[in-house]
């Protein structure tokens, strides 16, 4: 099995000596198609930094938040079993993967980056799950019973979000790292864990106390 040609090209052409593994996530029973570590452990040409900071290829990494939320769904898996569920920014569709495992109706994971969708599709086809895809969360219907979302609030622009994704679902449940004064009506505080991203990229301490948040629309 490999993750498809179009996916090691794109890492190929930010790192030319990059390549995709197939890599067991810690604490979980899913591996998904990230970056060889070892691609991760020499100083980067000031090209390739350009090149990386213009198309940050996030889908090539599960990103701490993303994975609190699988292990959290891994664990209570009441939260999506029978549920139609999308995955918004599902960036390597590690979420989504995760609530198929735990036995969602229906799994979409939507991301505007055509590259995250066919990562999403190939990390699917690796951990033996089927889910749909979708470029456009405000093409969607209001039909959704959960919308998850992991490592979206990064930048703070996305904040209005939070609201809009009550339009689209009747729950939302939120994993982030980045915010440190989260503050909304709708949404409380379900817990805090720690992970950091995979491969780990010696983040801040700060950025590996995630925290999960939860919102119900009104009716």
């Amino acid at each position: 099995m490999t993750p498809g040609p179009a996916l090691q090209r794109a890492i190929e052409d930010l790192l030319g000596d990059a390549r995709l593994l197939p890599q067991r996530l810690p604490g979980t029973d899913l591996s998904l198609w990230l970056i060889d570590p070892a691609n991760m452990q020499r100083a980067f040409s000031p090209e390739e930094t350009r090149r990386i900071l213009d198309e940050p290829p996030y889908w090539s990494f599960c990103w701490a938040s993303g994975l609190v939320l699988a292990r959290w769904l891994a664990q209570q898996p009441e939260w999506v079993r029978g549920k139609r569920v999308l995955d918004f920014g599902a960036g390597s569709g590690v979420a989504a993967i995760a609530a198929a495992r735990a036995g969602a109706a229906e799994v979409v994971a939507c991301d505007l980056d055509p590259l995250a969708l066919q990562a999403c599709r190939a990390n699917a086809e690796l951990n033996g799950v089927t889910m749909g895809y979708s470029d456009d969360f405000f093409a969607e219907a209001d039909r959704f019973d959960l919308i998850m979302v992991a490592d979206v609030l990064y930048d703070r622009a996305n904040l209005p979000l939070l609201d809009q994704f009550l339009s689209r679902g009747r729950e939302v449940l939120v994993a982030d790292s980045r915010v440190r004064d989260f503050q909304h009506p709708l949404y409380r505080r379900l817990d805090q864990r720690e992970a950091c991203t995979w491969p780990d990229l010696a983040e801040p301490a700060e950025f590996r106390h995630v925290s999960l948040y939860h919102a119900r629309r009104a009716g």
